[in-house]
């Protein structure tokens, strides 16, 4: 029987990715191809660590402890054997707050083979296959090492192994830890990158196997700040705009929060224009064409957007940086000394 034409497509997308990544004439059996179609070129990935706000200190560290050995292993393990890379890597914290975000990144800068394995990949309805596509997923990474093995959500894929878990369940994760410990008898520059929000229910045999441990945490003010700057680094902002004012008021709110409040905000203007292009068609049809014209952003947009999670602040809170105490209450003066409080860091 002639192959199915999505097969086909799947096969010619990872020979071409297998090429762009230097991996010419590599022999791969079946199971070591389907691995194969999860490996994510760094052209394909738009994200890179200038992209996130808040969180320099990690990506610091993901650069020292992870990119550098894989990349240049002679520089560490010349010295001492202690200096290589860690066999494991995990990241946890609350939903929204840049776990899988940082992988992404890290897949990019990192300039190591990178394969994004799901739990969907790994299973299989015959009994046995399971086992042998694990095999094969780190077969795979020892042929085209460095490579990052990357598991999102790892917890629902190897959580504590209990005595109740399905028969097949129980031997893919012995089979994942069985070919993980195999990595150290040799030199292979293999790691095992995992994402997480509920890193309590990880298997402790899979947590003894990642010694690195990254706590992705709520930003903090300074952090929200930062955040805040990249996501409206493109957009038109009104010149009483206080970035700090907005950081502070956001308390609470992940880095999802806030791409979810920038983006209502950034609605509103085009919202207002289109109300009032509603019935005028040759309006629309030329505003299409030359894009909106929109109005500056203001503080008040943040507050009065639909779906918006942010409310006015209470006069009697504590005063906002600078005095403020908001956004209808901000004097000229001391915006102005806000503004430039930004320009200076």
């Amino acid at each position: 029987m002639d192959r199915h034409p999505t097969d086909k497509d799947a096969e010619k997308r990872r020979t071409e990715v297998m090429k762009k990544l230097g991996h010419h004439n590599l022999k791969l059996d079946d199971y070591e191809r389907t691995i194969a179609l999860e490996v994510v070129h760094p052209d394909h990935i738009t994200v890179g660590f200038e992209d996130i706000g808040g969180l320099d200190s990690i990506i610091s560290s993901l650069r020292e402890s992870i990119i550098y050995p894989l990349l240049y292993p002679t520089l560490f393990t010349s010295t001492s054997s202690l200096l290589g890379a860690p066999k494991g890597v995990l990241l946890y914290g609350p939903p929204g707050c840049g776990k899988t975000m940082l992988a992404r990144a890290l897949a990019k800068e990192s300039g190591a083979t990178f394969i994004n394995v799901a739990a969907s990949v790994l299973t299989n309805k015959w009994f046995g296959e399971s086992n042998k596509l694990v095999a094969a997923l780190f077969s795979l990474a020892r042929k085209v090492q460095p490579a990052i093995i990357f598991v999102d959500e790892i917890d629902t894929f190897l959580r504590e192994r209990r005595s109740d878990d399905h028969e097949v369940m129980g031997m893919m994760k012995a089979e994942f830890m069985t070919s993980w410990d195999g990595l150290l008898s040799g030199s292979d520059r293999i790691l095992v990158l995992g994402a997480t929000n509920r890193p309590m229910d990880i298997d402790p045999a899979i947590l003894r196997r990642m010694p690195k441990r990254f706590a992705v945490g709520l930003p903090d003010t300074e952090q929200r700040f930062n955040i805040l700057s990249l996501m409206l680094k493109g957009t038109k902002l009104d010149p009483l705009f206080s970035m700090r004012a907005l950081a502070a008021q956001t308390t609470g709110f992940s880095g999802s929060d806030l791409r979810e409040l920038c983006r209502n905000a950034a609605m509103v203007p085009i919202r207002e224009c289109m109300r009032k292009m509603a019935l005028d068609g040759e309006t629309m049809r030329r505003v299409e064409k030359e894009g909106f014209n929109m109005r500056p952003l203001t503080m008040n947009d943040f507050y009065e957007a639909e779906g918006s999670t942010l409310s006015f602040p209470d006069p009697d809170d504590e005063p906002l940086p600078n005095g403020a105490t908001g956004p209808l209450e901000l004097r000229t003066e001391e915006i102005m000394k806000a503004q430039v409080n930004d320009q200076q860091i």
